[in-house]
């Protein structure tokens, strides 16, 4: 079995602060991802011994970044999509291994008032162009914050949410493409109908503790892995950040 987790950690050194690594030794992961890291190289120093380093920094300080630690050495490591406009903001690490492609990525927001939405189409093409390259080698396995609740039952609200970042018709068609293009939203797979399961929590307005939420982290796998799916879980439990863990466990 393969336990992989991901989670937005909403600035590592804040999250650090906050138990980090005491979550990050308990929960033993064979791959864990993180998006939003929120630094530059050399900014912090992780001793996370049995595992390899990868990160992939944004040339504005402070914003996005992403990280993935792993026990197997991969193959090799590639740093965002190959596309110049997309490829500045460290959103994507991919990882090759014999029998997957494993990639973390932190998805863009498309901001108050929609300001980044038509960046945010954009982005979505190229980075579902990219995985269907990828996959006509082998199978595929991507993770992380995907800035989109994708169905109703995914967010507190939907009717008050219904044109806000995260929860537009837009948004939410290109995750059907990703669907319909063969790839599987690995939690809704195990539990198609659970309610009321988030992984993401506004700041204000108390909202983790009335738990109003979103479910935006997801662990999305290649039609062909369908058969080593064993289980998907999202760690409500764990603080530290605004979004809790996500999980996948493979056979």
């Amino acid at each position: 079995m393969k336990k992989f987790i991901s989670w937005n950690v909403n600035g590592l050194r804040a999250c650090r602060e906050k138990g980090f690594e005491e979550t990050f030794r308990d929960l033993d992961a064979d791959i864990f991802c993180l998006q939003e890291t929120k630094l530059q190289a050399g900014q912090i120093d992780l001793e996370t011994p049995g595992y390899h380093q990868f990160w992939n920094y944004a040339e504005k300080k402070g914003y996005s970044g992403t990280a993935v630690f792993t026990k197997e050495e991969p193959l090799s490591v590639t740093y965002g999509i190959g596309v110049e406009e997309h490829d500045r903001e460290g959103r994507v690490i991919t990882l090759e291994y014999p029998d997957y492609y494993f990639i973390t990525v932190y998805v863009p927001n498309s901001q108050d008032e929609l300001k980044r939405l038509d960046y945010r189409m954009k982005w979505e093409d190229a980075f579902l162009a990219y995985i269907k390259s990828l996959e006509a080698d082998r199978p595929v396995i991507y993770c992380g914050d995907l800035n989109v609740a994708h169905k109703e039952i995914d967010l507190k609200n939907p009717k008050t949410n219904r044109r806000n970042a995260g929860f537009t018709d837009e948004e939410r068609g290109k995750f059907d493409a990703v669907l319909k293009s063969g790839m599987i939203d690995t939690f809704r797979y195990f539990y198609p109908d659970k309610e009321q399961i988030y992984s993401w929590w506004s700041y204000r307005f108390h909202a983790r503790e009335k738990n109003s939420g979103w479910r935006i982290d997801y662990f999305v796998v290649s039609e062909a892995l369908k058969d080593r799916l064993l289980d998907a879980k999202i760690h409500t439990e764990i603080m530290g950040s605004d979004h809790c863990p996500v999980e996948l466990s493979i056979s």
